[in-house]
């Protein structure tokens, strides 16, 4: 993915975070930008579709994950998640449908799949991978790939499904809704470099 994307060799360029205007690498600004992203995944969550035949909803939560990981880079992207998972097992009802964590929550190995998404997504963004169009699409179908190869399996497992209904209820039947959220992360991400007054990379 790595030559398809062109991405530039330097592997610290600026993410979207980076930009906000208050003092950068302090505690207090780190701790707020890792729970703000925690608590956006938390509210896109909410936004939940039951699929008929599978345990697992369609929600806003994997389209907050990949924002959050390409807005923060792949250190904080990592945290955030991180703590949106802890917190949730704790008590915190900010996963889909205000549930909280549980082993036996059907879902959990795709909200494990959030941390490594995050840090795939933010490591990405931070070699420029949302800078465009074509390459945020590319940057989200990776993420998207991350939070299912974690899972679809757990799903298999946990629900007792066979690998085929795994893949139908915990992949196929998302994908129409995962294109419309990549394609509407395509024009967000590079949309806000461009107001934020830095031109994205050509293609």
């Amino acid at each position: 993915m790595a030559s398809t994307l062109a991405l530039s060799p330097r592997a610290a360029r600026p993410v979207l975070a980076d930009l906000i205007p208050l003092r950068r690498g302090s505690r207090l600004r780190e701790a707020a930008l890792v729970l703000g992203g925690a608590g956006l995944t938390g509210l896109a969550a909410q936004v939940s579709v039951p699929v008929h035949g599978s345990p697992v909803p369609v929600t806003g939560q994997t389209f907050g994950v990949l924002l959050v990981g390409a807005a923060l880079g792949a250190r904080r992207g990592a945290a955030s998640m991180a703590l949106y998972l802890l917190a949730g097992f704790v008590g915190v009802p900010w996963f889909a449908g205000g549930s909280t964590g549980s082993i036996h929550l059907p879902d959990l190995g795709y909200i494990v799949g959030f941390i490594l998404a995050g840090a795939f997504v933010g490591t990405l963004a931070e070699r420029g991978a949302d800078r465009s169009p074509w390459r945020t699409a590319l940057t989200m179908v990776g993420g998207n790939l991350v939070i299912y190869a974690c899972g679809v399996p757990y799903l298999a497992v946990s629900a007792h499904l066979s690998a085929a209904s795994a893949l139908h209820y915990g992949l196929t039947v998302f994908l129409l809704g995962d294109a419309l959220k990549i394609l509407l992360a395509a024009g967000l991400l590079p949309g806000a470099w461009k107001l934020a007054g830095r031109r994205p990379v050509a293609d």
